[in-house]
């Protein structure tokens, strides 16, 4: 039962996180950044507040998901006072979420992702000012699932072999939010709206199970990310809605269980710190890069990551040679 509760714990949070705090409040205040600004301004004091708060873990959780879940009662007209509360919360419970999911093994982090994954495609078209009783909902859920946490890691882990930096994980946040953020908004291609729910929700379990079973070398891992949300962009801008609804879900659940295997390494502290720039920084980069409409210039990113990943590989390759 623990694990179970564990599994729909992380699942129905991640949910939350997607159908409410960010596309329900940006789409609901129409992207306005100054008025939802509490919003990060809040997640950004919650992640310190995550590690900062000395009381244990369990607490913390019980005492964030209380002010989610008091929040949700008044969505979506939320005050300034109450973007910042439940900023506050969700930019808590990320690294605390994260923290547990060290007890969680391949299979139950696998389900508890295609399950996000698959709830939040399904549900994504549902209108924002009427997810009231999904955001009480989902907030009821994964507080019962709390009390239920196994407290012991498993003794068959989620595998920690490969480490990426701070900044491949932060660009890769970057690219998925400025595409994210563009084609929820536009109306000749939104691939949610235009009835590829299914393929969308399939390639995004496909993406989940071939970054925790297929193995591959780290650069080559890091250079694949990159190829595919370089297709991703290609096929956003020449309206290909069918391959775009195969090949970026398959990169955004694939990236994010590469940057969840990366996280579990972490102490708390550093992941709240990590949360900052990957959780909100780097969205925030994204969200302003589509409300600009300057999604045209991100290829010149891709450039920069490119050429950072082929100097990597050069480097290494000199140190192998030298060895041997």
């Amino acid at each position: 039962m623990q694990r179970i509760a564990l599994t729909l714990f992380i699942a129905f949070e991640l949910c939350y996180y997607l159908l409410i705090a960010q596309t329900g409040i940006v789409e609901y205040f129409s992207s306005n950044i100054l008025l939802i600004a509490p919003l990060p301004i809040g997640g950004i004091i919650g992640s310190v507040l995550s590690y900062a708060l000395k009381i244990n873990s369990a607490h913390k959780i019980t005492l964030f998901l209380c002010f989610q879940l008091l929040v949700s009662f008044f969505y979506p007209n939320l005050s300034i006072l109450m973007l910042f509360i439940l900023g506050l919360s969700v930019g808590a419970l990320a690294p605390l979420i994260i923290n547990e999911l060290k007890k969680a093994t391949p299979l139950e982090l696998g389900f508890a992702l295609c399950i996000s994954y698959t709830v939040g495609t399904f549900l994504f078209t549902y209108d924002v000012a009427l997810r009231m009783p999904l955001a009480v909902g989902l907030s009821i859920l994964v507080l019962l699932a709390s009390t239920l946490l196994p407290h012991c890691v498993s003794t068959k882990k989620v595998s920690h072999s490969e480490s990426f930096t701070l900044f491949a994980m932060t660009l890769w946040i970057f690219l998925d939010s400025a595409l994210f953020e563009s084609l929820s908004r536009d109306v000749s291609i939104s691939i949610w709206r235009d009835g590829y729910s299914l393929e969308i929700a399939l390639f995004h379990i496909i993406g989940v199970a071939s970054a925790l079973y297929f193995k591959i070398e780290k650069n080559q891992k890091e250079l694949l990310i990159v190829i595919l949300f370089a297709l991703s962009y290609l096929f956003y801008f020449i309206q290909e809605a069918l391959i775009l609804s195969l090949i970026y879900p398959f990169v955004i659940s694939f990236y994010n269980v590469v940057i969840l295997q990366t996280l579990l390494q972490k102490e708390l502290k550093t992941l709240s710190i990590y949360m900052i720039f990957i959780g909100w920084i780097a969205s925030g980069g994204g969200l302003f890069v589509a409300l600009e409409n300057l999604t045209l210039f991100v290829p010149l990113v891709f450039l920069i990551a490119l050429i950072k990943i082929l100097n990597t590989q050069q480097i290494q390759h000199k140190e192998e040679t030298c060895l041997n």
